[in-house]
């Protein structure tokens, strides 16, 4: 089985075929009865010449009284997501469907526009990936790119060349998204949920999560991912004006992250009626630019009005939310607060160990009472260290060992002095976060005819896929390089160049007019109404005014999610290599 091209940027060489602990060769649906010896079994499975597979008397395993044949069973999402045998490059072999050569046989195989099986092919692009790409082209150019440029050029190749008749950026969804956070964190603070709340947007940390923290769950929000809030957005409210069913649109999702593919593949983001994805593919950044590469496009070379903002766009383009550059989930709670709050605030900044780990905290100016606690938390590493903060202060048991059985109260005193355990938490992934997802374009430098990566693995470089350009004034070849922090720098400051100036925060009852938020904030009030058709009159203007009973259900429906335990069933010491 072929990986995707992109694939073999990421210099893995981890893969590990299909171990015994990920497979399943026989599903058992009822348990054997008890023996009647201690420790011995009741029955035995024998295999006969042609694979398939028996229960027999244990006493006699030749015996030809065969019980029972049993069924071959399936290995499913949560299966692979529940089992320790294999790592990330593995559960890639489970979403080959996720790829970019399944959306280009989509796009050959797509019937005409006349005809009534053609579907209406959308791409979506997140910001983070307009980064990478406008780093990658400026760093080779020499001059600066903005991300309206790169947006541009991306529309230009994939309507022209490939045949996509729409391409947005996700930013109108995440401030769809960001403006359902703050809604669901006020009802939280309400009691209406637990706290902290933890953020949703990582389908890295919540598959972490449900397989190893499932005590975590409770406190992860429900609010579903800009990603995800863009296939409801293109799916069900632009299908509707377009006269379009959910299953007549082939929605593509362009992405940073690997692990989009896997949260684009959960069962709770498939319509069972129409039998279609919100997302149907996930290509990655470096899938994007594969498939530009072999189709000859030149992403340097600019297009006609590639630096004119479009302000009558379907839905607003580029928003840039204050924060961070992996969605500014933190700090539209901050500003939200801040805004809120009858007298002026005080924010202060705390660095825990590196920029990837910092806690934020408000104090009112006249009381110094804290009004809120939150962090932003980035890489594994740290993640291991909130996961177990978080659980102490929540009064949760957090693992096994020492430290997970330290349970505490959520705010306790230690020096004399109340501490406020934590009200939110933006958690990544990531180190550096979505602008150094693994799906990103990686710089590579090296040395002219050098033959291994910056790892000291033998690679072919052309079979690779990686095309390398001409070498620097030092006779260095100039590229991409896996992992470097001086690189992830570069695509933060394309994330942010030449963006348009953000309001203090994505308010969600604005009413005063600040150019495209304005515009966005009274269009989100419109797809909610589009989607939630509230009844009993009232006016809807504002992202948080409360509707009737069932339209606040399909609010949930469309904009929420929820998340389970994944129970595995794997006993690694019983595992046999």
């Amino acid at each position: 089985m072929a990986f995707s091209g992109a694939l073999t940027l990421t210099d893995l060489n981890d893969f590990l075929t299909p171990s015994q602990a990920c497979i399943k060769p026989i599903e058992q649906a009822n348990e054997p009865e008890e023996s009647k010896v201690p420790g011995a079994a009741a029955t035995e499975i024998v295999i006969d010449s042609g694979g398939s597979y028996y229960e027999v008397s244990a006493n006699d395993p030749s015996s030809k009284n065969i019980e029972r044949k049993l069924q071959q069973a399936q290995i499913s999402l949560n299966d692979c997501l529940a089992c320790s045998g294999c790592i990330t490059s593995a559960e890639s072999v489970l979403i080959t469907l996720q790829s970019h050569t399944e959306v280009l046989n989509f796009l050959s195989s797509n019937p005409p526009v006349s005809t009534p099986d053609h579907k209406i092919p959308v791409l979506s692009i997140a910001p983070q990936s307009l980064a990478s790409l406008a780093a990658s082209i400026s760093s080779s150019s020499g001059s600066p790119v903005s991300l309206l440029q790169i947006l541009r050029r991306v529309r230009a190749f994939s309507t022209r060349i490939l045949g996509f008749e729409h391409v947005y950026d996700t930013t109108f969804a995440r401030h769809l998204a960001l403006l359902e956070h703050t809604q669901e964190f006020l009802e939280r603070k309400k009691g209406e949920g637990k706290l902290p709340m933890l953020a949703s947007a990582c389908p890295g940390w919540i598959c972490y999560a449900e397989k190893a923290h499932s005590e975590m769950l409770p406190f992860i929000a429900r609010t579903k991912s800009p990603q995800q809030v863009m296939g409801t957005v293109v799916k069900s409210w632009f299908g509707s004006r377009w006269g379009a069913q959910p299953d007549q649109i082939y929605h593509v999702s362009v992405m940073p992250c690997y692990d989009k593919k896997l949260e684009a593949s959960r069962q709770d983001f498939y319509n069972d009626i129409y039998s279609t994805r919100d997302v149907d593919c996930v290509i990655t950044t470096g899938e994007l630019e594969l498939i530009m590469r072999e189709k000859g496009w030149d992403l340097s070379k600019p297009v006609e009005n590639e630096s004119t903002p479009d302000f009558d766009a379907e839905i607003p383009e580029l928003l840039s939310h204050p924060g961070t550059s992996s969605g500014s989930y933190l700090q539209s709670l901050i500003n939200s607060i801040t805004a809120s709050h009858p007298s002026p605030v005080d924010l202060a900044v705390k660095f825990i160990r590196t920029s990837d780990y910092e806690e934020f905290t408000l104090r009112a100016q006249d009381t110094g009472e804290v009004l809120f606690k939150g962090a932003k938390c980035y890489g594994f590493r740290n993640l291991q260290n909130v996961v177990r903060k978080v659980g102490r202060e929540a009064g949760v048991q957090v693992g096994r060992g020492a430290a997970g059985r330290m349970v505490g109260m959520r705010a306790k005193k230690r020096g004399g002095e109340d501490e406020k355990g934590y009200d939110y938490v933006e958690v990544m992934a990531c180190p550096g976060g979505c602008v150094n997802g693994g799906g990103q374009l990686k710089p590579i430098a090296r040395a002219a005819g050098q033959k291994e990566d910056e790892e000291g693995y033998a690679r072919n470089w052309q079979e690779s896929g990686v095309e390398m350009p001409v070498p620097g004034e030092d006779g260095a070849m100039q590229g991409a390089k896996w992992g470097n922090k001086e690189w992830t720098k570069e695509v933060e400051r394309a994330y942010w160049h030449d963006l348009p100036m953000p309001p203090p925060s994505p308010r969600p009852d604005a009413q005063t007019s600040d150019g495209p938020f304005d515009r966005a904030d009274h269009l989100a009030a419109q797809v909610k109404v589009d989607l939630c058709r509230p009844t009993g009159g009232g006016v809807h203007d504002t992202w948080v005014s409360v509707m009737d009973e069932e339209a606040e259900r399909r609010r949930h429906e469309h904009f929420r999610t929820q998340y389970r335990a994944v129970e595995s069933e794997v006993i690694g010491l019983a595992v046999k290599w």
